[in-house]
């Protein structure tokens, strides 16, 4: 999800995914309002769209079947760790036919999904130990994983055809009622940590440095970063090993960002 604004920023997610995961599998769908794309290549294809933005995803997902399975990337959001071995064998797994009850998995655990009040108690193993516990909404669904069509044609289908802003979806996702049918999971462990490509409308601090860090063009409307980082599942990754925080160092993370 992106429009014609934020071309640099989605290219600039694109780029990341292709130097933290070079093979990976991934042909990016991207749409484009007015701005016709200026950069192709093999891995992407430009979709033009309407403007609105419910509009534009569900025209994205027009020609899929609802239990096809793709992964929802919208570019706010840029990989910054992935530990791609396991989340191949992740997508590996997903694919197999004996898992079509299965709609969607995050692979990063972060925010409300530590929050018990999120997930249905449910789980499920794959065959190589990893345990993945089933989500009961749709509580971070902009980070980056993957899902089944239906999942979120569903979503955007309960959406009022004009929404005022993009931050508006947020109220309009913790209103969302998910189907019991629909059944995405988080994994138990993090295997991930994404960037936030802006805030408040501005370019965060991570992302301008990484940007800048990799020669890749600015938004043509930038003018300065915000003197704000955010990273989503950070705080979950040390060295590889992948452990919940104390509740004395999550304590302190939510005041720092409540008041940052």
């Amino acid at each position: 999800m992106t429009c014609d604004r934020y071309r640099a920023l989605t290219e600039h997610m694109v780029f990341k995914y292709e130097q933290l995961w070079p093979d990976h599998p991934f042909h990016f769908r991207i749409p484009y309002q007015d701005r016709a794309p200026t950069r192709a290549s093999a891995q992407t294809e430009y979709v033009r769209t309407p403007v609105a933005i419910k509009a534009t995803v569900l025209a994205l997902l027009a020609d899929l079947d609802d239990e096809e399975l793709i992964y929802w990337c919208i570019d706010d959001k840029y990989p910054v760790e992935l530990n791609v071995p396991e989340v191949e064998h992740m997508l590996q797994w997903l694919v197999r036919r004996d898992n079509a009850g299965i709609d969607g998995l995050l692979f990063c655990r972060a925010r409300r999904m530590w929050d018990q009040n999120y997930l249905t108690g449910h789980q499920r193993a794959d065959d190589s130990g990893h345990v993945y516990l089933e989500r009961s909404s749709y509580k971070q669904i902009w980070i980056h994983q993957f899902l089944r069509v239906k999942v979120l044609r569903h979503l955007f289908l309960s959406f009022p055809d004009k929404i005022p802003y993009a931050k508006y979806m947020d109220t309009l996702v913790d209103r969302a009622v998910k189907p019991a049918a629909h059944r995405i999971y988080v994994s138990h462990r993090n295997f991930a940590v994404f960037g936030e490509s802006t805030f408040r409308g501005k370019v965060t601090r991570n992302c301008y440095e990484s940007i800048r860090e990799n020669d890749l063009a600015l938004p043509s409307w930038f003018t300065k970063p915000k003197d704000r980082v955010i990273f989503i599942g950070a705080e979950k990754w040390t060295a590889h090993t992948y452990t919940r925080p104390s509740v004395f160092k999550r304590l302190i993370l939510g005041i720092t960002r409540r008041f940052s």
